[in-house]
């Protein structure tokens, strides 16, 4: 046999995934039975797998005779009698726990008894379906990704009952198919989605209190988290009935608040706003796509820059490429249109602002940078609370050229079209700029370091270790850098500030920094 000793591999359940599943193990050359509860869906499965390879043939992926290779090995049938010679039988019918369990009940009498039965649940327990089967000790989780043909992370689950024999022979099978497998215990969500869907929750969250709008989110955490989509468009994307269905399942499991489903979220689904495959979600997907916003016009700002370090000198260094003039002395701030207080310590910042306040001219825009520190207690000791505003730029000491993210927060206290003022300032420094209201973290950071720290709970947990982490986010997100990776590049004790100063103004218990943040924080040593 070949495939980690796998050479026929049945596909139960032939939607977009399954069919996905069934063209990846053709492709790795080996015999599939793709099954089907009535002809009609077998046709649709049928055309998943002309449609998905026959898109490889047209980008030059595959030739022809290739692609009638990959479709000559699968049979497909609704006779659930055909898995008989299977040696691997991948269940990937929808996310009921009810129809999995009558799915393994029926593989149950069909085939061999030394056949490894596997679901590709994304959310489900995997003890839940095993338990209820006369082989408990053969079932195995294999959750693939979405496209199946192009993404390269599959986790492989284990149950306290599965025989590492089982295990191990899934995981070669799929590294031998070219993917990377992660092999894990049996928690919901597992790594990936345990992580992302936190994140994408607390993104609704956020829409849903008027802390930002959807598209000011969704480029927040492209431009400036370098994400390869942004919170809604991805779960417009996956499907919104499918991230309820997720959060549900993690909720249910561990009453983490974080998991509990958005109310907005589940407004949605009800209404039947399913996202792309309905037309609606969080976007419309008939309306005609946006304009980009045309670039801020008009000359390039005098700018006064308070504070050193590394902030401070790459936001010097941005203004002088957008040709602006800087000033860094208190004496020279009189003609400055935008004033900038980088300063790493607070209480340096707060004087300076102080100084800057009294120096500036009418109308000029007052900023404070720290995600850390309220805005509101930094205008109101600055004697001109009317004129400043928070402008946070998570990327800038990572970004190259003038492409960087600018979050402009304006407090209760900020006058009328002062942040309006800021906006377009920074918008003529080439500065992409989105709005939010003044809270620590405003919006990058209010959702990247909640999401590291789940990480890091996990890692603590000893759940999956640090390149398990981000083998998951990397390779089944698209994430450019996994999450403990991150952690060592943004700095542990920024992640342990910004977290300090969420849970200070929110006292949600998940938001607090895990132990093993703090730990590393107090040491001094990054986490790998």
């Amino acid at each position: 046999m070949t495939g980690g000793s796998f050479s026929r591999v049945g596909v139960v359940g032939l939607g977009t995934m399954g069919a996905g599943i069934a063209e990846v193990l053709a492709r790795g050359g080996l015999a599939v039975v793709g099954i089907e509860v009535n002809q009609d869906a077998l046709e649709r499965g049928r055309g998943h797998l002309e449609k998905s390879t026959g898109r490889a043939v047209k980008r030059g992926r595959l030739t022809e005779d290739a692609q009638r290779e990959i479709l000559g090995r699968v049979t497909l049938s609704t006779d659930f009698a055909d898995l008989g010679d299977c040696d691997l039988v991948i269940e990937a019918v929808p996310e009921r726990l009810d129809l999995k369990r009558k799915v393994f009940a029926t593989l149950d009498g069909v085939c061999r008894a030394d056949a490894v039965l596997a679901t590709n649940t994304s959310s489900l327990s995997v003890t839940d379906i095993a338990v209820t089967t006369e082989r408990p000790t053969k079932i195995v989780g294999v959750h693939f990704f979405n496209p199946a043909p192009v993404m390269k992370l599959v986790e492989v689950i284990r149950t306290v009952l599965t025989e590492p024999e089982a295990v191990d022979r899934v995981a070669a099978l799929v590294k031998e198919l070219g993917k990377t497998p992660v092999t894990i215990g049996d928690r919901a969500g597992f790594v990936a989605n345990r992580l992302l869907f936190g994140y994408l929750n607390q993104a609704a969250g956020m829409l849903e209190s008027g802390h930002a709008t959807r598209d000011d989110i969704d480029t927040a955490m492209t431009a400036g988290a370098g994400l390869p989509m942004g919170p809604f468009t991805l779960m417009d994307l996956i499907g919104l009935d499918t991230c309820l269905e997720v959060l549900e399942a993690i909720h249910a499991e561990t009453r983490d608040r974080r998991h509990a489903p958005s109310p907005l979220l589940r407004e949605l689904v009800t209404a039947g706003l399913l996202g792309r495959k309905t037309g609606r979600g969080f976007y419309d997907h008939g309306a005609p796509k946006a304009e980009a916003p045309a670039p801020a016009e008009g000359p390039a700002p005098v700018v006064g820059v308070l504070g050193t370090g590394a902030l401070a000198d790459a936001f010097a260094a941005l203004c002088d490429r957008a040709g602006a003039q800087v000033r860094g002395a208190t004496a020279d701030l009189a003609d400055c249109d935008l004033i900038v207080e980088a300063a790493g310590d607070a209480g340096a910042g707060r004087e300076l602002l102080a100084a800057a306040a009294q120096a500036a001219k009418p109308g000029a825009v007052l900023a404070v940078t720290s995600a850390t520190v309220p805005v509101a207690e930094a205008a109101m000791a600055s004697g001109r609370p009317a004129d400043v505003v928070g402008l946070h730029l998570p990327a800038l000491l990572a970004a190259e050229g003038t492409g960087a993210l600018a979050e402009i927060a304006e407090t209760v206290a900020t006058g009328p079209g002062v942040a309006d003022r800021a906006a377009e300032l920074a918008g003529r420094l080439g500065l992409t700029v989105v709005r939010c209201r003044a809270r620590a973290g405003f919006i990058v950071d209010a959702l990247r370091f909640p999401y590291l720290n789940d990480a890091a709970a996990m890692l603590g947990a000893g759940y999956a270790d640090a390149d398990a982490i981000d083998a998951a986010m990397t390779f089944g997100c698209g994430y450019p850098t996994g999450p403990i990776a991150d952690l060592d590049r943004l700095g542990i004790d920024r992640a342990v500030a910004v977290l300090r100063a969420l849970h200070a103004e929110t006292r949600e218990p998940a938001l607090a920094p895990v132990p093993l943040l703090t730990e590393h924080v107090t040491a001094g040593v990054p986490i790998r």
